[in-house]
Formats: C-alpha cells, structure tokens, sequence
C-alpha cells in the first residue's frame, strides 16, 4: 500500500508555458499513485517488465497526441506531457511495489525519478551520497516548487527545438513516441538502481533509496 502525500497546492498566476509546465509537474508528483505491484521473488525482472510496458503505453500515448498537425498540433504539446508523466508516475509507484518500497515512497523519490536522467542539474540536491550509499532527502515543498521551475525553463527550452515535429503529422508523431519510448526507459533504469540496488539481500527498510538523508550530507554531483 502506497503513502499518500498531500496534493501540492498550485498557483494558477502563471502563464508562459514554463510556468505551466512547472504547475503540471507539481501535480504530477503531488500525489504518489496506489499500486497493485508486491514485492516480487524476481523483483528486477519485474521491474523489466513494467519499464517495458510503461514504455511502450507512454509511445503510444505520444504518438498519438502528436499526430494533428500544425498550430492544432502545438495544443496538444502540454497533454503529450502530462500523459507521459502519469504513465511514468505509475510505472515508478509499481518499480517501488516489486521491490517492497511502496510504503517509504515519497513525492521526493518521484521527483527524482521522474527528472534525474533529463535534469540532473534541477534535481542535484534531491539525491545525496553517504558512503557507498544514495538517499533521497525529504525535500519541503518550496525546494520542489523551484525545483519544478528550473525543469519548466529546461523543457520549454527543449521543446523549442522539437516543435517542428508538429508540422510533420505522420514523421513527426513517430520521432515523439520514439522519444517517449526512451525517455521513459530512462526513468525506469533511474527507479530501479534507486530501488533495486542489493534489494533482493537487503530488508526494505534498509533498502538504498529510502532512508532519509540529514541536512548534512553531501550532494551528489549530477
């Protein structure tokens, strides 16, 4: 069973895309999915599994959203995103449930997950090394909120270059599911060595990943 966090509260006074990206990404890990998924015998193939299905649902979703074409095209930009990022969002609550973590997930560990292989600068002070060991920090929510803001200035800055895609119906669409398709592979690989990592020997409470880091630890370098 899942911990529910509570939902962050969202100001609606922004209207760049940035700043809607930043208010979408803090409903996304605002509110941590419940999960079917238990701690599994084989908890890294499970793993596999799940990565390779969130994967292939979150191509699917892009794609499809990404095939109107022109400005029409440009509407559906920030839905592509958030679908993609629910999906994401479940597949790293279900990562969680196979290796036994469900109860210690955090909307830190979502944060993390969910952006640590595409801005790893944004999230550096989320994740934090003691010894041999990476922990996530119990981030409050105005670190997150800024945190959601540096990310929305970095996607509206890439999403500058790809925008061309949306003039390209059939082309375009093929290149955002594929895009889709690694991004969320990437997010999985982060869960599952953020999870997973001597899980299968370790009881979940001692698990790498879940205990909480001090204010005193040192920052990972992204």
């Amino acid at each position: 069973m899942t911990t529910q966090v509570p939902a962050l509260r969202v100001d609606d006074e922004g209207n760049t895309f940035g700043e809607r990206v930043a208010r979408t990404i803090l409903d996304v890990v605002g509110r941590i999915p419940p999960t079917d998924e238990h701690q599994a015998k084989g908890p890294h193939e499970r793993a596999r599994a799940l990565a390779s299905a969130a994967a292939s649902k979150a191509a699917l979703a892009a794609g499809t959203l990404a095939l109107p074409p022109g400005p029409l095209g440009w509407l559906t930009i920030l839905p592509e995103l958030a679908a993609i990022w629910r999906i994401q969002r479940q597949m790293v609550a279900d990562i969680a449930g196979a290796y036994g973590a469900s109860a210690d997930l955090t909307r830190s560990h979502m944060l993390y997950c969910l952006f640590r292989h595409a801005a790893a600068q944004a999230v550096r002070d989320v994740g934090v090394q003691v010894g041999a060991r990476l922990l996530i920090q119990d981030v409050p929510l105005r670190a997150i909120e800024k945190i959601a803001a540096k990310i929305g200035v970095g996607v509206s800055r890439h999403l500058a270059g790809r925008g061309l895609a949306r003039w390209l119906p059939v082309v375009g669409a093929l290149g955002v599911a594929g895009y889709a398709y690694y991004d969320t592979a990437q997010v999985a690989r982060t869960a599952i060595a953020l999870f997973g990592a001597d899980g299968e020997a370790q009881p979940p409470k001692r698990r790498r990943g879940i205990q909480k880091a001090t204010p005193t630890s040192s920052i990972v370098s992204p």
